[in-house]
């Protein structure tokens, strides 16, 4: 009976490590503000990125890294995790494209970079990819209709 206790505890705790879920825009916003609370921009980086400009400063790194990590799409372990990714920015595209995008994308730092630089480089290659051109137009058309509103 004890064995059948441990073993269900294990496969418990091997699901509650995937428990992760897809952040709503909600849920998006509120970790964009205590991120940049936490890693303050410059009114010009925020412009740059409401226009998709992402500068290789360590203040936007910084920034993306705090995002990337609260969304609970990067850890300073692995890197990215592209299922995550995936599931995450699917948006209008099937998942498993979204992947193989995710996952061309990934390293696992052979260079030896600073999590900061590392979390950078993969944010770089995802909006470069068509899944960045997807977040962009997504974001465009929500800034559209709050304009309308």
């Amino acid at each position: 009976m004890k064995f059948y206790i441990v073993i269900l505890a294990i496969i418990a705790l091997a699901h509650a490590k995937d428990d992760w879920k897809a952040k709503t825009s909600a849920d998006i916003k509120l970790i964009r503000q205590e991120c940049i609370k936490d890693f303050p921009l410059t009114e010009q980086d925020i412009q740059n990125m409401r226009n998709f400009i992402y500068p290789n400063e360590e203040p936007v790194r910084k920034y993306l890294l705090c995002t990337a990590k609260k969304l609970g799409i990067f850890c300073e372990h692995e890197g990215y995790h592209a299922d995550r990714v995936a599931k995450q920015f699917k948006m209008d595209m099937d998942e498993d494209e979204v992947l193989d995008i995710a996952q061309s994308c990934a390293d696992k730092n052979e260079q030896g970079s600073s999590v900061d630089v590392w979390a950078y480089r993969g944010h770089k290659c995802l909006m470069a990819s068509k899944v960045g051109d997807n977040v962009k137009a997504y974001i465009k058309k929500r800034t559209e209709e709050a304009k309308k509103q």
